[in-house]
């Protein structure tokens, strides 16, 4: 039995060793041109992608897209046209680790990092007088959050909430059910540099996936952010969602969010809802800005 799991290993060793040096694929032609239309600045040294257009006539607003783990901006793809047609300026950048942006390694990524990229990219586009509505999804809700605590509590100045649209986020740590991929990843040391290669997700890695404990850790913080808040708030939630399941989710937010607003979508909904029913999406957000 040893001798035919040494043969195994033998075998799957190099193997592995060529799979691992595989270029990644080219880049898709609507990617390119999601890539072609942004830009870059720079963070303590790191590139930021960020993309940032100009839309409505005779309108002041500014939405700033906050996109989910593990993907980038380009999750906003199917809304950006709409919203750059009832907004003054739309902006969405790829958190560092993610999408076009730097993907330091090793680093200790966290989400009080991305919260001040967030910020630099608004004090680098001259915003920082400007107030700006966020509209944030999955990962980027908790982001969302810390940006609403610092602009709360006044710690940093350098943005202005006007109003918050979540979107299928983790923000209870007591509902939310990783799925296995991420709890391998988040815990274990010696799987993480195998399956992100695997998986051929170049920005899995384990210090990324540190969020998810992070929400856990500093929970009274950002939740403490959603329920004392006088900021407009509005939850768009996709019931079929795995990671946030319903109805324990929403039942949970309204507990304990009770000045927000909801819209659940279709029952067939999950997880990314601006991509599986952008039109559903985009009409509970315009509702919502409409509203106030």
């Amino acid at each position: 039995m040893r001798e035919w799991w040494v043969h195994v290993g033998l075998i799957c060793i190099p193997l592995l060793a060529v799979y691992l040096h595989i270029p990644p694929p080219q880049l898709s032609p609507a990617l390119e041109k999601w890539h072609s239309a942004g830009e870059v600045f720079h963070f303590r040294d790191r590139k930021i992608f960020f993309r940032d257009s100009y839309g409505a006539l005779g309108s002041s607003d500014v939405v700033i897209l906050l996109h989910g783990f593990p993907t980038s901006s380009y999750d906003w793809n199917k809304i950006w046209d709409p919203l750059t047609q009832n907004f003054h300026r739309v902006i969405a950048l790829d958190f560092l680790g993610f999408g076009f942006s730097d993907k330091p390694r090793p680093h200790k990524y966290s989400i009080f990092e991305q919260a001040s990229v967030v910020e630099a990219l608004v004090a680098h586009l001259g915003l920082t007088n400007q107030r700006v509505n966020l509209l944030s999804h999955d990962y980027g809700d908790t982001v969302a959050l810390e940006l609403l605590h610092r602009s709360d509590q006044n710690r940093t100045g350098h943005l202005n909430v006007n109003s918050l649209c979540l979107s299928n986020g983790g923000l209870f740590p007591e509902t939310h059910h990783p799925r296995l991929l991420q709890t391998l990843l988040k815990d274990s040391t010696f799987l993480a540099p195998i399956l992100i290669r695997l998986t051929n997700y170049m920005i899995f890695t384990k210090g990324v996936l540190q969020y998810i404990n992070q929400r856990l850790k500093h929970r009274e913080r950002w939740v403490g952010a959603l329920t004392s808040t006088f900021v407009p708030l509005h939850m768009i939630y996709g019931p079929l969602d795995p990671v946030n399941p319903h109805p324990q989710f929403i039942r949970r937010y309204q507990q304990l969010v009770q000045k927000s607003t909801l819209t659940v979508l279709d029952e067939h909904i999950s997880h990314y809802p601006q991509l599986e029913d952008p039109t559903g999406f985009l009409n509970a957000y315009f509702n919502f800005i409409h509203s106030f």
